[in-house]
């Protein structure tokens, strides 16, 4: 077994998808396959379901999945310990991050370390709030960024900004041109909404904020449910339907007339970031936890440990 067979094997199983995962990697879908194909054949075992043209995880393949990460995860500490020695001239970050402040916060930060550091590869994971907190606690990621908090005793959480969750409404939905100030009720029962997957900080942030206020989020009227703020940002503005996501989001679309914003605001959320309390946090991590801390500071002002 080699540590390529393993790389390909986890860019597979997150995305359960040949061709999407050898373009990731930079691999032929043929050589990909084969790779799978080895690791099966001589361990004997099988680690996906072939069903038509999809390929699903096996319960074998699960349980290896875990390994396999935290396999991977040692090889690079031990490759970013080599990469410290040499004052960061090589090596590989790895970062997790949820949709939100990977699109909006966080590529500004990734810039100002590319730049002292340009020799030090960064690799970004997008996912939801769950995929990154798991990300961290598994090994595959050093540092994970995400919206709202997370209950995970082995993380540390920091705060590094702050941010405005915005309901938001399409042309032709009643609140779009209201001016009456909307309560918590009108939220429950005079619309129904499209909202991001559970796991979300979007989602959780916004349930978070309807049960502050006393109500049940499970009474909400969710017609979709989608996986991108860009999905429930087209569905919002196309029909009757309401939905919640960061200002950030939401204000190109406001300034262009394709949303409109609903009179009610909800309280702010943290953009926090992780790491694991026990793992050892490397030079080049701790390089860019200090400029993501430091996000509106002089480049300059920041300096590595």
């Amino acid at each position: 077994m080699t540590f390529e067979q393993l790389r390909i094997f986890v860019a597979v199983a997150q995305r359960e998808h040949l061709t999407r995962a050898a373009e990731i990697i930079n691999l032929t879908p043929s050589a990909v396959s084969a790779a799978i194909k080895n690791l099966e054949t001589f361990y004997g075992v099988e680690l996906f379901h072939r069903v038509g043209r999809r390929i699903e995880l096996t319960d074998t393949g699960r349980i290896f999945l875990v390994e396999a990460r935290a396999t991977l995860a040692r090889a690079r500490a031990a490759e970013l310990t080599l990469a410290e020695l040499g004052g960061l001239q090589r090596g590989t970050l790895n970062v997790s991050a949820s949709q939100t402040i990977a699109s909006y916060w966080l590529p500004p930060v990734l810039m100002r370390f590319h730049d002292q550091y340009p020799r030090i590869e960064i690799n970004l994971v997008i996912g939801n709030t769950k995929n990154v907190s798991d990300a961290i606690v598994e090994g595959a990621a050093d540092l994970g960024f995400i919206e709202g908090e997370i209950n995970e005793p082995a993380l540390m959480m920091r705060e590094i900004a702050r941010d405005a969750l915005m309901v938001v409404v399409g042309p032709d939905h009643i609140w779009a041109t209201s001016q009456d100030a909307l309560s918590f009720d009108d939220l429950i029962t005079h619309s129904s909404w499209v909202l991001r997957e559970t796991g979300s900080g979007t989602r959780s942030e916004f349930e978070n904020a309807i049960k502050r206020a006393g109500y049940n989020p499970d009474t909400l009227n969710v017609v979709l449910t989608l996986p991108s703020n860009e999905s429930v940002i087209s569905a919002a503005a196309a029909g009757n339907a309401a939905t919640v996501v960061s200002s950030s989001v939401a204000l190109p679309f406001i300034e262009q007339g394709r949303l409109f914003r609903a009179s009610i605001t909800l309280p702010e959320r943290s953009f926090m970031m992780l790491h694991h309390k026990e793992r050892h946090h490397s030079r080049a991590a701790s390089v860019l936890a200090d400029i993501a801390l430091n996000r509106h500071l002089p480049a300059k002002s920041i300096s590595a440990p």
